[in-house]
């Protein structure tokens, strides 16, 4: 899917907006810090279940998440 080549760059600009870390971030889907790293560097995706904590912790949707439409 082409939209989750965005993904990765969609996560970073969420997480700057909030102005929190990647180890808060990490912390809050219950992930390593190395594994939050990869989403970020789109050498890994998240499970479905963290998708939809990501989602829920940005307060965005998920088709926003992986760049289909805007919040």
């Amino acid at each position: 899917m082409k939209e989750l080549y965005e993904f990765p760059t969609i996560l970073k600009s969420l997480r700057l907006q909030n102005e929190w870390t990647q180890e808060y971030v990490a912390k809050q889907l219950g992930i390593s810090y190395q594994s939050y790293q990869n989403y970020e560097r789109g050498l890994s995706l998240p499970t479905l279940i963290n998708f939809i904590k990501l989602a829920n912790l940005f307060e965005v949707s998920l088709d926003y998440l992986i760049g289909r439409k805007e919040y």
